[in-house]
């Protein structure tokens, strides 16, 4: 993570939303933050170099502080979400980004309003309130990378004065691996490697069904993270923030990409729902995911840890972004990927990480040992 002070001051509101549906939600929201909203004809105009220009000179009129960037969901793409992030690092001379940005996005104008709702009544969970949940895929015998990270959860929580309990979901070829040991864990054997799972025994259920806070680690694609298929995300739980390190969790609709067949842990990429968009509609009021193939815990766990210390959505989106250019050495000219793509490999990929969530939300009270 890599900290940049902001110098504005001013909550803005990003959009292309042209329809009252999704404008009155958007109002709502811009007069609960004494924001402004910005409306722009077509977010997809960042993709080229005379809409960075003009958006660039509009922000630095509103002197933002947080930015809610409120796509169309056929502008929620790659290049869109690249473009923004140049667009955000060049509002002063230095090569960060510098707005606190977060996504608000539902899969309808409904779920949009329901999800703005939920926003503005979002209480900052305590400490002593707070009950976080793992879910860990185990891929083999020997991958067993997504218990090591739930283990470190249970350990870090526990130091907190908290339980974490943990489902752990094995593969045909996982039968043989290393289990967790400690109270509130389950292990479920899959006899299929296809047959994700739409549904859970009674204790595990109510375990998830009540979390605050989901953190799932393991592969991933469209409609399916660590093995929990879209079907199997429960209704009317108390999960709120969800992070997730599989790959394809925060996937387009609409992609600037080629089309990738399979995806890591040898799962072939089929066009279903992203995993984040079926969690919003279901009651989440933040989710981390990435748009395509995800490095995940290095770049999930110091968000949450980002989070924990008691700061803003934005915050932690805008350090974590800030670090990988930083370290990448992204600059103007740099992010946009030039267009028709043709190579599976893309250096920008780093860049799609996606934090949905109102950008001045806060998910807990600051944690003390």
């Amino acid at each position: 993570m890599k900290s940049h002070e902001v110098s504005g001051n001013t909550y803005v509101i990003l959009t292309d939303h042209d329809s009252s549906e999704f404008l009155s939600p958007i109002d709502k929201l811009s007069k609960y933050r004494n924001g402004k909203i910005l409306r722009l004809d077509d977010l997809g105009s960042v993709t080229e170099i005379g809409g960075r220009t003009s958006l660039r000179r509009q922000l630095l009129e509103l002197d933002p502080k947080y930015v809610a960037v409120v796509p169309k969901m056929n502008s929620y793409r790659e290049n869109v979400l690249l473009g923004l992030w140049e667009v955000f690092s060049s509002l002063d001379e230095d090569p960060f980004i510098d707005v606190y940005p977060g996504i608000l996005l539902a899969p309808n104008a409904e779920s949009f309003q329901r999800l703005i709702d939920r926003s503005i009544n979002y209480q900052t969970l305590s400490q002593k309130n707070l009950r976080p949940m793992a879910i860990s895929q185990v891929p083999s015998v020997v991958e067993t990378r997504s218990l090591q990270k739930a283990g470190i959860l249970r350990e870090m929580f526990a130091g907190y004065g908290l339980t974490t309990p943990t489902i752990a979901v094995y593969t045909p070829t996982a039968k043989n691996a290393a289990k967790l040991e400690g109270k509130d864990l389950w292990n479920i054997h899959l006899t299929d490697k296809g047959n994700y799972l739409e549904a859970l025994s009674a204790k595990p259920s109510r375990a998830l069904q009540s979390a605050q806070l989901v953190v799932m680690h393991g592969h991933g694609i469209p409609g399916m993270s660590c093995s929990i298929d879209i079907k199997g995300i429960p209704n009317n739980s108390a999960n709120r923030i969800v992070l997730t390190g599989s790959c394809f969790s925060a996937v387009p609709v609409k992609s600037d990409l080629p089309r990738l067949s399979s995806a890591p842990g040898g799962y072939k990429v089929d066009a279903r729902p992203a995993f984040a968009m079926e969690y919003l509609d279901r009651g989440a009021v933040v989710f981390f995911g990435h748009m395509r193939l995800s490095s995940g815990f290095p770049h999930l766990f110091p968000v949450l840890e980002n989070w924990m210390q008691g700061e803003s959505v934005g915050v932690a989106y805008q350090q974590l972004l800030n670090a990988i250019i930083d370290m990448r050495g992204f600059r103007a000219g740099g992010f946009v990927i030039p267009t028709p793509v043709t190579q599976r490999g893309i250096r920008q990929n780093t860049m799609l990480y996606v934090i949905f969530g109102d950008p001045a939300m806060k998910p807990f009270e600051k944690m003390e040992k």
